[in-house]
């Protein structure tokens, strides 16, 4: 994978105001995206992959010890001299989509929004320009997860009549990476200080007959969202350090 040579700056969100109750007990000391990959946050991985891909304009929405990210960010001297690095601080929850609301009047071309807590090979510009040639109002970077049921599935009709015994079937399903890119008025939808989901905003947008995208990929990519993924992330990174952390930015 090249650096590619990039004359304009992106711009990104990285929502970083959750609690990560699930992530417990690490998160009662440490918000989750400062949780340690290797020898550095995961938020730290993200904001590097991110600045090689072309994104030096970084907004991080705080909430939950927030102070602690912040001081992290003004010690450390792993992230580029380039960027620039702005917070934008919850007074309340606001969900995975209202803290965008924050962000009006300061957007004027599409911007990515992605989760603190991810571990992935994805290639944000590609996203960034696939978004744009489709012209969506929003796109979803995807993922095919293989769900698994390690239990006998039976199939039966009204009248308790079986028709058929699926033992321990694997399914397929396309699910959200936690990376969107949006289009700037996709902040119309969205109220300031109002309390928002993500899969709410995107059913909003659906039944306003908006034009709502995804990006299938085949990268790898883990939600560090319970203690196992934590360890399969530790894991993957030792294993795959060139490939989250290519060139310049893979000397870690």
């Amino acid at each position: 994978m090249e650096q590619r040579n990039l004359f304009y700056k992106m711009q990104a969100v990285i929502l970083s105001g959750g609690k990560g109750t699930r992530l417990a007990p690490y998160t009662m000391i440490l918000p989750k995206p400062l949780v340690p990959i290797g020898h550095k946050p995961i938020l730290d991985i993200i904001v590097r992959q991110l600045s090689y891909f072309g994104f030096f304009d970084i907004t991080l929405t705080l909430g939950y010890l927030s102070e602690l990210i912040q001081a992290y960010f003004s010690t450390t001297n792993s992230i580029p001299s380039n960027l620039n690095l702005k917070y934008l601080r919850e007074s309340k929850p606001l969900g995975t989509a209202g803290s965008l609301g924050l962000l009006k009047k300061k957007v004027n071309a599409p911007f990515l929004v992605m989760n603190g807590d991810i571990l992935t090979s994805l290639d944000y510009k590609n996203v960034y320009d696939y978004h744009c040639e489709k012209k969506s109002i929003l796109t979803i970077a995807t993922y095919k997860k293989l769900v698994k049921i390690d239990l006998g599935i039976i199939k039966a009709d009204n009248n308790n009549n079986i028709s058929d015994y699926i033992e321990k079937p694997e399914e397929y399903y396309n699910v959200s990476m936690g990376v969107y890119i949006y289009s700037p008025e996709v902040l119309d939808y969205i109220t300031v200080n109002e309390y928002l989901d993500f899969p709410d905003l995107v059913l909003r947008l659906i039944r306003n007959g908006e034009h709502v995208s995804c990006y299938p990929s085949d990268s790898f990519w883990l939600d560090i969202g319970r203690p196992e993924d934590l360890a399969r992330a530790q894991e993957k990174f030792e294993q795959m350090k060139n490939t989250f952390l290519p060139g310049e930015f893979g000397k870690y």
